[in-house]
């Protein structure tokens, strides 16, 4: 396997690691919406962008707009917005 695609194959086992959690977590939210926020703090994907040393170096939800982006992509998740607010369901 070249690391290229065991890269790829990573990425699709976090994406659905997430998706999964997001399933999970449904339950406890208004019409299955569960907040953008609540995802990224309970499976801490805030995380630096910056090289250590560079004069900007704040933790963004980079990572779990990437992972979301994918999620949505593949058909896996919904997406709505609520005013500033970013919210996930599950497709089912």
């Amino acid at each position: 396997m070249t690391h290229k695609s065991k890269i790829h194959e990573l990425f699709s086992e976090m994406s659905n690691e997430v998706c999964d959690f997001i399933k999970e977590s449904e339950s406890g939210f208004g019409e299955s919406w569960v907040p953008a926020t609540f995802i990224k703090d309970q499976l801490e994907l805030k995380k630096s962008a910056y090289p250590q040393g560079n004069k900007i170096d704040n933790k963004t939800g980079w990572l779990f707009a990437t992972i979301a982006r994918h999620l949505q992509d593949e058909q896996k998740v919904l997406f709505k917005k609520v005013d500033n607010r970013s919210f996930y369901k599950t497709c089912n």
